[in-house]
């Protein structure tokens, strides 16, 4: 099966190239601001909308003002580019997929694309235009194909890292797929809480490391160090890059995690039953936000949903309405509520259900109904099928 997909290596600059790099960055997020400001005033002040080619030819305008002759240090390339991506950008936003675009700020993630003809790639070394020599990569893992974009990018942790864009064949899992239905041994349903990240319909518990929770004190005390510093003070970007990297170091971790998690649920299993949960409207709970936003579930179902493609598999999510953890998995008495901090509880049949398991053995039931009508999407029908079955 060919796909696109991105291979990210960190890499470590030479002096020369952390110049170039910060120029490059610099015009790059000047550009994307300079058109948002322009596309947002045209169409608030003289109600007209501008398109990508519009600002493009703007851009050439500008470069020809000697106040702004330095946007011409750099490759046309990237800056170009992020006239490409504000137009995404503004295109997802009038689709309602995405917020109006906001201005880039500098302490944040700084990026620049590069097309095919703006770098120089010989199968082991990469060359960005306009720099003398290639990048010192840091090659954890190989790719096969030809790359046809590169992504420089710097965090707020001053790391550095590229980002390969290449189409290549993925090599699909075993599997049989006239038997995908009957195979019931191969299908599992995982119940997504706090706990444990997820509890399987096989009993698997994953646990939860609580990444943040761990570093929470370390993070505080540098936190507070950092206030305690002199604003635009070297001391200051000190005791702030020691916070990005504690934050980088918990991110990494995370999603190290799910990773991990995720490619074996994929690798051990033909069909991944999960439920849909608004994971924006959870967060606003604040005494669960924290706990929640460490879970990164929203992260773990991106995860198992691209996989899932890649590799064949089928991903069933059910309505997140279906009454998973009140519903006796047994008999299919429905209680008329179960507070959170019970995690047990006993049924009228006699059963006694685990909180977690009992919801992972419901999600399994009704994920193999939808399955059973062609549907795995988690769009109206799948809604519409999992609402039905919750309701008898």
């Amino acid at each position: 099966m060919m796909i696109r997909r991105a291979y990210r290596y960190r890499f470590y600059p030479n002096q020369e190239q952390r110049i170039q790099l910060a120029q490059t960055f610099g015009c790059t997020r000047f550009v994307y601001n300079w058109a948002l400001r322009l596309r947002t005033d045209a169409y608030y002040q003289h109600q007209q909308k501008m398109s990508y080619k519009e600002t493009s030819n703007q851009l050439t305008q500008l470069k020809k003002n000697p106040e702004f002759s330095w946007l011409k240090d750099v490759t046309a390339v990237p800056l170009q580019q992020s006239l490409r991506d504000l137009n995404t950008a503004f295109l997802n936003f009038f689709s309602g997929r995405a917020k109006y675009p906001r201005f880039k700020k500098k302490r944040n993630q700084q990026s620049a694309t590069y097309a095919s003809n703006a770098f120089k790639w010989d199968g082991e070394r990469l060359t960005l235009a306009k720099m003398k020599s290639h990048l010192k990569i840091r090659w954890h893992r190989q790719f096969t194909g030809i790359p046809t974009k590169v992504t420089v990018s710097k965090d707020s942790a001053n790391r550095y890292f590229v980002s390969f864009s290449v189409e290549e064949e993925i090599k699909q899992l075993p599997k049989n797929d006239e038997q995908v239905l009957k195979d019931t041994a191969s299908h599992i349903a995982i119940d997504l809480g706090i706990t444990d990240v997820i509890v399987s319909s096989k009993g698997f518990s994953s646990g939860n490391p609580k990444y943040y929770k761990k570093y929470q004190k370390k993070l505080a005390n540098l936190q507070k160090q950092l206030a305690r510093k002199e604003k635009g003070s070297k001391n200051r970007d000190k005791a702030r890059l020691k916070v990005a990297k504690l934050h980088a170091k918990i991110a990494d971790c995370r999603k190290d995690f799910l990773n991990k998690l995720t490619i074996q649920l994929i690798r051990e299993n033909q069909v991944v039953i999960t439920e849909s949960l608004a994971v924006k409207n959870m967060i606003k709970n604040p005494k669960l936000a924290q706990a929640i936003a460490d879970c990164a579930w929203g992260e773990l179902i991106r995860q198992l949903d691209y996989k899932a493609g890649w590799y064949g598999r089928i991903l069933v999510q059910v309505d997140r309405f279906f009454p998973s953890s009140k519903r006796c998995h047994a008999c299919g008495n429905v209680l008329d509520k179960l507070p959170l901090e019970i995690r047990e509880w006993d049924c009228v049949c006699g059963s006694h259900n685990l909180r977690d398991y009992n919801a992972a053995l419901n999600l399994l039931a009704v994920g193999r109904t939808v399955l059973a009508y062609g549907d795995t999407s988690v769009g109206d029908k799948a809604i519409a099928l999992s609402s039905q079955v919750s309701s008898k």
